[in-house]
């Protein structure tokens, strides 16, 4: 890991030296083979190619991981990875971090470089401008101005001010949006992916086991988040369990009209439906799922939703396999619910797989009328049938990967309410 004074004296870089050497138990061995991540690399690079962009700035955490293998909670700093169209890729992070990063990523250390502390959270000044000069002093100014350069403009971790300080240190740059490049790379899972997933499964099972033995009348919701958040850790065996880019969301009662409501100590009563959504997480695979408990027996109005979706789901996954347009998925699932005189107007679903708070979706595929993409192998989606009505709310949600013939889901829990 490098790193230099960006001062007065602007002399050679000092590398800073680490102890850990290979083997160690604190170094991760790469989660993912030197040939894929060479290939995760030229599918990027192919993609700016098409796209004109003569150099890439990467910011997303899930990106990151995507092409580096760098995992830590060190997001809420900038942080990024500039990919030329050739060269080496360079992994800029805060000191304390770079110094670290070689115990996740595959890059050697001269690649990863970290900026100087006093960068953090100034008024006055942004680590993208010490960034900016060292593009500089390596050189990688000039090639880069040929041709637009990409930034993820709408990843959650690039700011205004971030923008701003790359736009006044480097005006040679035509700086362009990328519409999420790397994401879009990311939508079609490798088969090593789909394993990790295989493996959140698991996760998410034990997750949603915990989370339906805890439902009980005189139960405090915190309580039964407690117990998810202990199963999402714990995992299965050797399934362990990373942290979710999404905490356990638990809409109660009349509540449940409202997707997105997570707890509080609220007491639940004879009487509640409660909605659960969750997430089991393997090395920052997610395989998020969804189910509906009853305390006692459903309404008339609930046992109609569970009918509806149960038979909108079942012609969804009827329909999926690879080659088959998305907009095919969302036409059956409406007209489903039409039968049924119901309609969903927020979208059926989404593509997934890694990720870091505050979401797990890949910000490409939705699966809605619009979407003209069209399916392939081993993509993967987060089918979100939830329903949300006035005053109350059902809610059932499958992980899928599509294959050649058709679909897999990687969980088997019944499509149902289930009634305690």
């Amino acid at each position: 890991m490098n790193s230099w004074d960006e001062s007065e004296n602007h002399g050679s870089p000092d590398p800073v030296s680490t102890d850990a050497g290979s083997g160690s138990a604190d170094v991760r061995e790469p989660l993912f083979s030197e040939q894929e991540y060479a290939h995760r690399l030229h599918r990027v690079r192919e993609k700016m190619a098409h796209q004109g962009l003569s150099a890439l700035i990467v910011t997303d955490p899930a990106n990151l991981f995507y092409l580096t293998g760098y995992d830590a909670w060190s997001f809420y700093v900038p942080q990024m990875l500039f990919v030329p169209a050739e060269g080496d890729i360079l992994l800029f992070l805060r000191e304390m971090d770079a110094r670290g990063a070689f115990r996740t990523s595959w890059l050697p250390e001269h690649q990863i470089i970290g900026y100087p502390e006093r960068y953090v959270q100034r008024p006055h000044l942004h680590p993208f401008d010490w960034v900016a000069f060292a593009l500089r002093r390596r050189g990688q100014i000039a090639p880069s101005a040929h041709g637009c350069v990409g930034l993820e403009m709408d990843a959650h971790f690039f700011s205004p001010k971030g923008y701003r300080a790359l736009v006044n240190a480097i005006p040679e740059w035509s700086l362009v949006d990328c519409f999420e490049l790397v994401n879009w790379v990311r939508s079609v899972k490798s088969d090593a992916e789909i394993h990790y997933m295989h493996v959140a499964s698991r996760v998410t099972t034990a997750a949603m086991t915990a989370a339906i033995d805890a439902i009980e009348p005189g139960v405090p919701q915190n309580r039964v988040a407690a117990r998810i958040a202990a199963a999402q850790a714990e995992g299965d065996g050797d399934a362990w369990g990373d942290f979710p880019a999404i905490v356990p969301m638990l809409p109660t009662g009349a509540s449940a009209d409202t997707p997105h409501l997570t707890w509080s100590d609220r007491v639940l009563r004879s009487g509640d439906a409660v909605v659960v959504e969750l997430s089991g997480v393997h090395r920052r695979y997610h395989v998020p799922l969804a189910r509906t408990v009853t305390l006692g027996p459903p309404s008339n109005a609930m046992e109609r939703l569970e009918e509806a979706v149960a038979d909108g789901l079942r012609a969804v996954l009827d329909a999926t396999a690879a080659g088959v347009p998305i907009r095919e998925l969302a036409s059956a699932w409406n007209w489903k619910l039409a039968s049924y005189g119901l309609e969903k107007p927020s979208r059926l679903g989404y593509s997934v797989g890694i990720g870091y708070p505050p979401d797990w979706g890949e910000r490409t595929i939705s699966i809605r009328s619009e979407d003209e993409t069209v399916l392939e192998e081993n993509m993967t989606f987060h089918l979100i049938c939830g329903m949300w009505m006035t005053g109350y709310g059902y809610e059932v949600s499958e992980t899928i990967r599509v294959t050649s013939t058709g679909v897999e889901t990687f969980t088997s829990f019944p499509r149902q309410i289930i009634r305690k």
